[in-house]
């Protein structure tokens, strides 16, 4: 299975390395631009004026082979005179399961200049929980 696009994601288009390298412990540093195509719903068409739908992300994410943890940082390059996101995704062991990971999320969503912004940010913090999952 090719992993963009694939069945598994579908809104996930594309991914470049934009840069990438280990660092003197060991860790691995990458910085992606991630392009993605969302069904936008009507109403938030309307009330923003959006008609397109692809729209792009940074990610930087660092993997530590030691520790075993990964941190993936992302945030929104397309879009941010209207909406903010930026996402904290880390991955650890489990203190007594060590094939099992632990991931804590964090997320920060601000929507702008729109009437109804506290529905749309929570329906965004809604589908970034899911995709979680």
């Amino acid at each position: 299975m090719q992993k963009y696009p694939n069945p598994m994601n579908l809104s996930m288009v594309g991914v470049d390395v934009l840069a990438r390298h280990v660092d003197p412990g060991g860790k691995l540093h990458s910085h992606r631009l991630l392009s993605t195509k969302w069904g936008i719903p009507p109403i938030v068409k309307s009330i923003t004026g959006m008609r397109r739908t692809k729209m792009y992300v940074q990610k930087h994410s660092v993997v530590d082979p030691v520790e075993k943890t990964t941190e993936l940082r992302s945030s929104n390059v397309s879009f941010t005179n209207l909406v903010l996101v930026d996402e904290r995704l880390v991955y650890k062991p489990h203190p007594h399961k060590p094939d099992k990971p632990i991931l804590t999320q964090e997320a920060v969503i601000s929507v702008k200049g729109v009437s109804l912004s506290s529905y749309l940010e929570g329906l965004m913090a809604n589908t970034i929980s899911s995709n979680a999952n």
